[in-house]
């Protein structure tokens, strides 16, 4: 397991974005040489978690639960085949693109070293938004990536380091439970009926989804 590319975003214009000033940063870049990570900060006021890559829409993106955002290459090369078009890392949106982890399966609280110093926590799947489909220009993306439910994965940061291409990826936790990136991706968009099992990820789940399956489950019937 290794990470491929470490993917930074640049403030670019968009016309399928609300946030200030009509910019988004969702198209990134494998950047050259080492990138540093750290907790950007709680969502609404902190950004991305890697030094050099933009955040514009600070009320649906960035902060502590979403510092950092996956994908596997695997995953690009069978979007690949199915839209019939080369799909270069870092164009969904991920800041780190590997190769050999299958990100949407990992656990929520799963731990990932890489690079023998950061260290990654995997809190949520990602939810697709009207921004991400209209940089990849298809149509119906949105329901087309839902129906797919290979997410990726965002990530808060446990302990901040530098990471390049390159860099060995490693798990050094396991949590004691089922619940998967794309389970909770399932759960909060189109199997609402999954929520309480959320809860077994307790802390570790990303807020958000936390808050909502908890919601979920004080209003069922006793």
């Amino acid at each position: 397991m290794k990470l491929l590319t470490v993917n930074l975003g640049r403030p670019r214009p968009s016309a399928h974005t609300n946030g200030a000033g009509g910019f988004t940063g969702i198209d990134k870049r494998p950047a050259e040489g080492p990138v540093q990570v750290s907790d950007p900060g709680p969502k609404g006021v902190g950004g991305s978690g890697l030094t050099g890559d933009s955040v514009c829409d600070l009320r649906h993106h960035g902060g502590s639960d979403q510092a950092v955002y996956a994908f596997a290459r695997e995953e690009l090369d069978a979007w690949e085949k199915e839209l019939g078009r080369p799909l270069p890392n870092g164009c969904f949106g991920e800041n780190l693109t590997t190769s050999g982890l299958t990100v949407s399966e990992a656990l929520i609280g799963e731990r990932w070293l890489i690079g023998g110093e950061l260290v990654l926590e995997v809190t949520s799947g990602r939810i697709p938004c009207r921004t991400f489909a209209g940089h990849t220009g298809e149509r119906g993306w949105v329901k087309r990536f839902t129906q797919r439910g290979v997410t990726g994965a965002y990530l808060r940061v446990v302990r901040p380091g530098s990471i390049r291409a390159g860099d060995p990826i490693e798990i050094v936790h396991r949590p004691d439970h089922s619940v998967t990136a794309a389970l909770q991706f399932r759960a909060v968009t189109t199997e609402r009926q999954l929520l309480p099992a959320l809860l077994a990820a307790g802390d570790a789940l990303h807020r958000e989804s936390l808050r909502t399956a908890r919601e979920y489950v004080a209003a069922l019937p006793s």
